[in-house]
């Protein structure tokens, strides 16, 4: 199956419905303080638009598990990321709420050494010390923790189109996470960025787990023009594509969630 690709820190729906077009299998919305905070009343509205087989991932970082699960339910959301210091019992109080859980750790954080710990996350991420600041780190630190963990791991951190290739094949994730690097300005993407790291991600198979084909249902084939995108993933959806790399996607109706 090919490489799970996430597009996190989505602040506008254009912006959603592009990535979603170009092939991507989950959408992050980011609710920690940050550059790219979106409220969760806009992020209920975008949802609202994006097809219900694409995965819609809510960020947080040390947020009261309870607000977690509300914040959630009340946008719609299928997934949930966890980037702070979330305690094992936590995660799991959460993922029986939520349907999927990302529990993300920083390279170097003394935390990597409880992983095994965290057992109820459904797949495992792994950023830069800094992250969303888009600094690539030592892809080599993580060799063979793919196989040691024995679940989904998500490579993040300074990933770009020219260099996802290379993480990929040094790190042999199940998945890859992107923002900076496929961004004009933070929160807002650009358009050709994107489709350089889809098309490259893509091209890269992933390990397999139990529940793959339903996390990832649309099958990525690459055609020569965005517009054979747009139709392929949104039917009679239009695209406008700017000079200077912005994109405006129009669906044609809101998707039921």
């Amino acid at each position: 199956m090919s490489m799970f690709v996430k597009i996190c820190g989505t602040t506008n729906e254009s912006d959603a419905l592009f990535a979603v077009a170009m092939g991507v299998d989950a959408i992050g919305f980011v609710f920690a303080p940050s550059p790219r905070q979106v409220a969760p009343t806009i992020v209920r509205d975008i949802n609202r638009r994006l097809p219900a087989e694409v995965m819609t991932v809510g960020v947080f970082r040390d947020e009261a598990s309870q607000r977690v699960v509300e914040i959630t339910n009340t946008c719609g959301l299928s997934a949930v990321q966890l980037h702070g210091h979330e305690a094992p019992a936590e995660v799991r109080w959460i993922r029986e709420r939520v349907g999927f859980v990302i529990k993300a750790f920083s390279v170097g954080d003394y935390g990597l050494e409880k992983i095994p710990e965290y057992d109820a996350a459904d797949a495992v991420l792994i950023d830069s010390a800094q992250p969303g600041s888009g600094q690539a780190f030592d892809w080599a630190l993580l060799e063979g923790l793919s196989t040691a963990l024995g679940k989904r791991l998500i490579l993040a951190g300074g990933l770009t189109a020219d260099n996802v290739g290379a993480a990929i094949e040094r790190v042999n994730p199940w998945g890859v996470d992107v923002v900076s690097g496929v961004e004009t300005s933070p929160g807002h993407k650009d358009a050709r960025r994107l489709y350089r790291f889809v098309e490259a991600a893509k091209s890269f198979e992933g390990p397999e787990f139990e529940g793959d084909e339903y996390l990832m249902p649309f099958e990525y084939e690459y055609v020569d023009t965005l517009e054979e995108l747009v139709d392929e993933r949104l039917p009679g959806g239009r695209i406008d594509l700017g000079l200077d790399g912005d994109v405006g996607i129009h669906a044609v109706e809101s998707a039921e969630q």
